[in-house]
């Protein structure tokens, strides 16, 4: 005789199966789609940092009073399969959102994502304005008027009148929208943790004062991008510094010229700014561009050397030179270089 499932169970256990069914579903309900009440002030900032687990995150979630059972919310974003989406970000938690609500938001958006950005050796100031802002979506205006404001620089313990030359280039991962204090203290900060854990700057100034490293460094920068010529023309300033000598630097009068880099022409040699260093001895006023780790380090460490000139070599290095004699037959070399180059 064939039997069906109902001869299994009787009426009053059909009822309980049924019933416990409903609970389980009501209770699921409850749990998942309705609001949570916790207490936060509008607009909470969630951070979820990179590397973070969803199980970390869970937890952080969960001592916040946010999230009041960690392994219904752990295992509905696992059945969703949120539970290795999860991007770093900054989210804005609102008041009553559901564990599915809370789920979506962390894997969906919206929210201000961690990018990775770069900043290049030798970026000059108004160019990393335009990165922050077209990357971070940072206002420009606003890291504009930051970094030429010295009250603001004060409280960063920056002794100049701008920024230019304070921000270390390098790879950064920063929150879309962060405010732009933030971001300047991000590279700032970095800047000063390279130069005191990693370089004992205060030992190694050579009775340089960090602003002028930096505009040293700064040069250097503007004049190479070997990492093995820097320590040899950083040698070549010094030595001009210490002898009395202008320093003849032409990334200077690039910084000083309007409408960006181009060749020099001899009537740019004459312009009246004190970024002249044909016309001006000593240092600039400050920095011209944002030098990397290798300039800042070939600056407080140049090489024993007793060069005084260099030129172009043709090739993308230079000549350096002891004696003017010999650093004009150096130039006659390059010169040559040059017009065969325009001969074929």
């Amino acid at each position: 005789m064939q039997k069906t499932i109902s001869n299994f169970l009787s009426k009053k256990q059909w009822l309980i199966v049924i019933s416990s069914f409903f609970v389980f579903v009501g209770i699921g309900y409850y749990l998942l789609f309705l609001p949570i009440n916790y207490s936060i002030e509008e607009p909470f900032i969630f951070e979820v940092k990179k590397g973070e687990s969803f199980s970390l995150v869970s937890e952080k979630l969960y001592q916040l009073g946010i999230v009041k059972n960690k392994f219904i919310f752990k295992t509905a974003a696992f059945i969703y399969g949120a539970d290795n989406k999860i991007k770093a970000a900054r989210f804005k938690i609102k008041k009553g959102l559901s564990y599915l609500d809370l789920i979506d938001l962390l894997t969906n958006g919206p929210a201000d994502y961690l990018k990775t950005i770069k900043i290049y050796n030798g970026s000059i100031l108004k160019n990393i304005v335009i990165t922050l802002q077209q990357e971070l979506k940072v206002d420009s205006s606003i890291i504009l008027e930051l970094a030429n404001d010295r009250d603001f620089l004060k409280s960063l313990n920056i002794n100049a009148n701008s920024l230019e030359g304070y921000l270390l280039p390098g790879i950064y991962n920063i929150y879309e929208n962060s405010d732009a204090e933030e971001v300047i203290s991000i590279l700032t900060n970095s800047l000063n943790e390279f130069l005191n854990d990693s370089l004992n700057f205060q030992n190694q100034t050579n009775n340089f004062d960090k602003h002028q490293i930096l505009t040293i460094a700064s040069i250097i920068e503007g004049e190479t991008n070997f990492k093995d010529e820097m320590p040899l023309i950083s040698a070549v300033y010094h030595n001009r510094l210490r002898k009395g000598m202008k320093l003849q630097a032409d990334p200077t009068i690039q910084y000083a010229l309007d409408g960006g880099w181009r060749r020099l022409t001899y009537s740019d040699l004459n312009i009246d700014s004190p970024y002249n260093t044909y016309k001006y001895y000593g240092l600039p006023p400050g920095p011209i561009n944002n030098p990397g780790k290798d300039a800042i380090i070939a600056a407080l460490f140049p090489a024993d050397v007793d060069y005084l000139f260099f030129v172009a070599d043709g090739t993308g290095k230079h000549k350096f030179a002891r004696t003017y004699k010999e650093h004009l037959s150096n130039v006659r070399n390059y010169r040559k270089w040059l017009n065969s180059k325009k001969s074929e």
